[in-house]
């Protein structure tokens, strides 16, 4: 998801309750992306842009709320300010969106319509009025609390971090409380990235292309300046477009599809990487997917683009197993496994709010077993390919190493390795293995 400039749609002051109550089951445990997808489509621009920038500055508001409420507020106050502090802060950096008073008048108003924080309206309004007095730039130097990284880590997270980065680990903290780009992978079926980027410029879009990453040519990726609804992208519902991270875009180049290849994508939700299999080449794919939800998003985005034909199943199941499989093997495999998302954090604030210091090792085990069963299914001579969205060696380079050893007919390739996220992609790990032939038996 990438959120856009705040859109107007619905009451400033419904909306910062929306988002404090999103805020709110998130701390409890559940995926932003389920709550918002419960959302009205006017509801849901406005919801996601707020809940994205209270989560990405979680720390700064905090150490507001902090210095100015001596005793913590019941969690529903906290999330309203929460929301409320991140707008004032927002405003102040960059000029843009809502006057500070607006922002202040509209959370107290939300305080009064919602029936659990009316106590609070007065301290709300006290808090808020303080909070944009203190952004307010001093000489043209904006003073924010101490900790450079706006955003909720936690320790553990920013523990390994620091092991395994320590060097640029804070910047890349840094850059995942940024907001991700809009970046598009244009559908070479129907267009050359510079048709495709000429339609743009005629719609009054900038954009520059992405020409590599990781050494590997990207020859259909393009940045926005900036964002847009994709409904303004010209041709998005009949498919000329799609949106995609320029490091997701690698999946389909490494693994290289070639007509009549029959081709495994193994948790394919929610297709991106199954349609660019299929734009590069004419193969048969299989696109599979456990979470019974998400396979109609596969579904829609081949329809989308033009691509859902005979060759093309998508089917329920589960990649460590093989209830679902028909017994004939792939040439190729992507494998693009369950992790942490430790890597696509711009794009989900949500995610170091959710994850667990024991969810990697559940994951390391989750993968272990994909892995293993995946290699079962692949032809001699065949290709896997190996992808997480995560900066965790656990879940990438330990992983590689761990399955080259334990597989003797494993031919590791060149490929990336870890990617780390940038102003112009997400985190990504990708390992290649060529098989070599049937391992010995004991």
């Amino acid at each position: 998801m990438t959120d856009q400039k705040t859109p107007r749609s619905l009451p400033l002051s419904n909306a910062i309750t929306i988002a404090a109550q999103a805020i709110g089951e998130v701390i409890e445990g559940r995926s932003l992306t389920e709550v918002l997808d419960q959302l009205d489509a006017h509801e849901k621009p406005i919801v996601q842009s707020l809940t994205f920038d209270a989560l990405r500055k979680w720390v700064r508001s905090h150490e507001y709320i902090k210095q100015l409420i001596p005793k913590t507020p019941p969690p529903e106050v906290e999330h309203l300010l929460s929301v409320a502090i991140a707008l004032i802060v927002q405003g102040s950096a960059d000029g843009k969106g809502y006057a500070a008073h607006t922002i202040v008048d509209q959370a107290v108003r939300a305080c009064d319509e919602y029936e659990p924080t009316r106590y609070a309206k007065g301290m709300m309004n006290a808090v808020l009025r303080k909070v944009s007095l203190m952004v307010q730039p001093v000489e043209g130097v904006k003073h924010y609390p101490p900790d450079p990284v706006p955003m909720f880590f936690p320790p553990w997270w920013r523990a390994s971090l620091k092991k395994n980065y320590p060097k640029v680990w804070q910047a890349l903290l840094i850059q995942q409380a940024l907001r991700a780009p809009l970046i598009l992978r244009v559908n070479a079926r129907q267009h050359t990235r510079e048709q495709y980027q000429a339609l743009l410029s005629q719609e009054g879009i900038t954009s520059k292309p992405i020409e590599e990453l990781a050494g590997i040519e990207l020859n259909s990726a393009l940045l926005l300046n900036s964002p847009v609804p994709v409904a303004k992208l010209p041709g998005f519902y009949s498919g000329s477009v799609s949106v995609q991270d320029a490091g997701a875009q690698l999946a389909a180049l490494l693994l290289g599809p070639q007509p009549g290849e029959r081709i495994l994508d193994a948790c394919a939700a929610p297709g991106g990487k199954t349609a660019h299999l299929l734009e590069l080449a004419d193969c048969e794919v299989i696109a599979l997917e456990l979470d019974g939800g998400r396979l109609g998003k596969i579904s829609g985005n081949l329809d989308r683009l033009h691509l859902y034909t005979d060759s093309v199943r998508v089917i329920r199941g589960d990649a460590s197993k093989t209830a679902w499989w028909d017994g004939k093997p792939f040439d190729k495999i992507l494998l693009d496994s369950p992790c942490s998302a430790s890597g696509i954090v711009a794009r989900h604030p949500d995610i170091p709010f959710l994850r667990r210091e024991a969810d990697i090792l559940a994951l390391q085990q989750r993968q272990r077993a994909i892995l293993t069963q995946a290699w079962k299914m692949l032809n001699l001579e065949g290709l896997l390919l190996y992808v997480t969205c995560s900066v965790f060696p656990e879940e990438g380079e330990e992983q590689a190493i761990w399955f080259a050893a334990e597989h003797s007919n494993a031919l590791r390739l060149v490929a990336p390795g870890q990617i780390l996220p940038t102003e112009v992609n997400d985190g990504f790990y990708y390992a290649l293995f060529k098989k070599m032939g049937h391992e010995p038996t004991h």
